[in-house]
């Protein structure tokens, strides 16, 4: 995929932003999208490991140098122990604010501060770079529709349509669509673990996390 030093929470972010009406698409679970994005990195980086199917630390030292990812690796540091399914969920907000900020500063997108009845601070986020999101969105329609086999697939740009399908990105698969690919995206979220068993155990839990909190919206969560 294009732009390929996104990480995958900011590719997943770019890939909701309708660029025809210019706004983020699924805002209301797009957080558990962003945040299952950087659980994904960050296993796949060796950053997170699994113990028992807690999502745990490798070291106490180890950092990415992207701010978004290791704001999260720092979060589940300091925080008592969850599974990976709790994680996706959990304080979600932070990651998402996060990598908006990070976006903006790279220059992806761009922001408008207002003040609402003259007095509270808000502001407005926009595409900067169509190009790049477009070009996301069109590299993703190939990954999930073919012809490339899966098992060529690189495992992050797997990991981004696995995650998108589950996540109901509706720029990539509208709503009438969405059981159309099953056996690809199931292909394509073992592809997204396949340097090694555990990987894909972990990547496995993290996407059903994805699939609860987005079936189950109207529950209260916790971030």
């Amino acid at each position: 995929m294009p732009n390929g030093s996104l990480t995958l929470p900011a590719r997943l972010y770019l890939l909701a932003w309708d660029t025809t009406r210019n706004e983020v698409t699924g805002s209301a679970h797009l957080r558990y999208v962003v945040r299952a994005g950087a659980l994904t990195e960050m296993a796949q980086c060796g950053l997170l490991v699994d113990a028992d199917g807690i999502a745990t630390p490798a070291d106490m030292d180890s950092r990415t140098g992207d701010a978004v990812l290791d704001g999260l690796l720092e979060l589940v540091r300091e925080s008592r122990p969850h599974p990976w399914r709790t994680w996706v969920t959990l304080h979600a907000r932070v990651t998402l604010d996060a990598v908006r900020e990070k976006l903006a500063a790279d220059g992806y997108l761009r922001v408008a501060k207002k003040r609402v009845l003259g007095v509270f601070p808000t502001a407005e986020y926009g595409v900067d770079r169509t190009a790049v999101v477009e070009a996301l969105r069109e590299e993703a329609r190939q990954v999930l529709e073919g012809p490339v086999p899966v098992a060529d697939v690189p495992d992050r740009d797997a990991a981004v349509v696995a995650l998108a399908v589950a996540g109901e990105v509706r720029t990539l698969v509208p709503g009438k669509e969405g059981g159309r690919h099953e056996e690809r995206v199931a292909a394509l979220t073992d592809r997204s673990g396949a340097t090694a068993p555990a990987l894909r155990a972990v990547i496995r839990e993290v996407r059903a996390g994805l699939v609860a909190a987005v079936s189950a919206p109207s529950v209260p969560t916790r971030g």
